[in-house]
């Protein structure tokens, strides 16, 4: 089953970085249900920025801890380049 990696903007311009077996069904529970994650509840609403597929979970919790360990320029760069593909 594949997993994906995902990147959203905050209503406070701030991005976070997550995974999810469905990202649209992810993003519609950091907009709308008890389920989203702490840190988005008070910064709706969030848009979808960028995703990526990974092969499984572990492959996709590694990939998101690399994206969490950039700055947020490199993110942004990561956003842009996936944009221009």
């Amino acid at each position: 089953m594949s997993y994906y990696v995902y990147i959203l903007k905050c209503c406070d311009g701030t991005l976070y970085t997550g995974i999810a077996k469905d990202v649209q069904k992810r993003l519609e529970e950091h907009n709308s249900s008890q389920k989203g994650a702490k840190y988005t509840k008070a910064r709706r609403p969030v848009k979808l920025l960028y995703s990526e597929s990974s092969k499984d979970r572990s492959s996709a919790s590694k990939r998101e801890y690399e994206i969490k360990k950039l700055s947020r320029t490199q993110k942004c760069a990561l956003i842009q380049r996936s944009e221009s593909v």
